[in-house]
């Protein structure tokens, strides 16, 4: 993933284009691509700020909605098979989410599939 260009460039390329020049001669100017230019300008008009957006996906994925019936499943029958748990989850909250991702979604809750003597 690339990185964002500096604050201190984009508060130039801001200052050029609102001193009276089109976005694209502050790209020529500062060397940048003038969609960075048009989309800069765009999120200041927008949003008010020159700060680059998060980079990524968001944090927890979209099973952090269903997160409350997916531990009680699990806490009731810790024995329960990642494709059983699906087809719960598929009827009490509508989505049907791959059997692997429920297992990295309850590994990183702290659930392991390792049975205890």
């Amino acid at each position: 993933m690339g990185k964002s260009y500096s604050s201190d460039l984009r508060d130039r390329v801001v200052a050029f284009v609102e001193a009276g020049h089109s976005r694209r001669a502050a790209a020529r100017r500062f060397g940048v691509s003038e969609s960075f230019a048009v989309k800069l300008m765009r999120r200041v008009a927008r949003q008010g700020t020159v700060a680059p957006a998060r980079q990524g996906r968001p944090s927890g994925g979209r099973l952090v909605a269903c997160e409350a019936f997916l531990v009680a499943a699990v806490e009731a029958k810790p024995a329960i098979t990642m494709p059983e748990l699906a087809a719960r989850l598929a009827v009490e909250c509508g989505m049907q989410p791959a059997p692997a991702e429920l297992s990295r979604f309850l590994c990183r809750r702290g659930f392991t599939y390792k049975k205890k003597p």
